[in-house]
């Protein structure tokens, strides 16, 4: 009986070892990305992939959690949407395996107001909405250091929250909202640090709009990102060759001549 139950174990470890390879050789790239400009991206490269005999499957996705989910589970074999120090915040925050199979772009972050025009005009006491995920938050609040706003410890690093303000001299309070949502209230505050492929969709051109924008040498670099093993599989080698692509540098200069996207490649 014991045998029985041994080969029947077998048997299902094989049939799932063997379902694991075939979708990992599989020709589908299923590729997980927020709608702007990622997904803009990925249509873009359709056609060549499938000149290398490859089929691409955009899922669109509106948060930075759940795609990287279904990555870790399996239910993707890339995603494109967010930034490298994302990813390491996320994977260490919940014990997870993904890794970067390549760079493609910056999308500076800006910090936006509805109600005033410069930086000098925010109020004292004013609110100002920032991104709630510990990365993007910290990001944000060294963009209004950077600004001359506040001033953080100084060992606060990239996940600083406000707990870490050493200075504040205008008494600014801070909202921390879920990246996707801060577009929406934007009127609400009197301003709001954005990430970029929320601020695009919204209709806010960074170096147009934005009160302060970050600089061209951000290190947060938008990536592809696949689970750990994968990056070398021939379908996620030519996913990251046609996006750091003449063809998507071309697009960026053309729809982006102000500087909302930046090609790192």
């Amino acid at each position: 009986m014991k045998k029985i139950i041994f080969l029947a174990a077998a048997a299902l470890a094989l049939t799932a070892l063997v379902s694991c390879s075939k979708k990992a050789d599989s020709k589908v790239i299923s590729v997980g990305a927020t709608p702007e400009p990622h997904a803009a991206f990925l249509e873009l490269v359709k056609d060549d992939l499938t000149a290398e005999g490859f089929t691409l499957k955009i899922v669109d996705f509106n948060d930075y959690v759940t795609p990287n989910e279904a990555l870790e589970a399996g239910e993707l074999d890339a995603n494109f949407f967010q930034h490298l120090p994302y990813m390491d915040s996320f994977n260490k925050e919940r014990g997870f395996h993904l890794v970067n199979a390549g760079g493609i772009h910056i999308e500076p972050m800006a910090l936006y107001s509805k109600k005033v025009s410069s930086l000098n005009d925010l109020p004292s006491g004013g609110v100002i909405g920032i991104p709630n995920d510990p990365t993007n938050e910290g990001r944000a609040l060294l963009l209004l250091q950077s600004a001359g706003l506040i001033t953080l410890k100084e060992n606060a690093g990239l996940e600083a929250t406000p707990i870490d303000i050493a200075s504040n001299p205008k008494n600014f309070k801070f909202s921390e909202v879920e990246a996707a949502a801060l577009p929406r209230v934007l009127a609400d505050t009197d301003a709001a640090v954005i990430n970029g492929n929320y601020a695009i969709p919204a209709g806010l051109v960074a170096t147009k709009d934005g009160l302060y924008v970050e600089g061209a040498d951000s290190p947060y670099v938008n990536i592809v990102a696949v689970k750990a093993g994968n990056e070398k599989l021939p379908k996620i080698t030519a996913l990251v060759k046609a996006l750091q692509s003449q063809k998507i540098k071309d697009y960026v200069a053309k729809k982006y001549p102000n500087g909302e996207v930046v090609a790192t490649f």
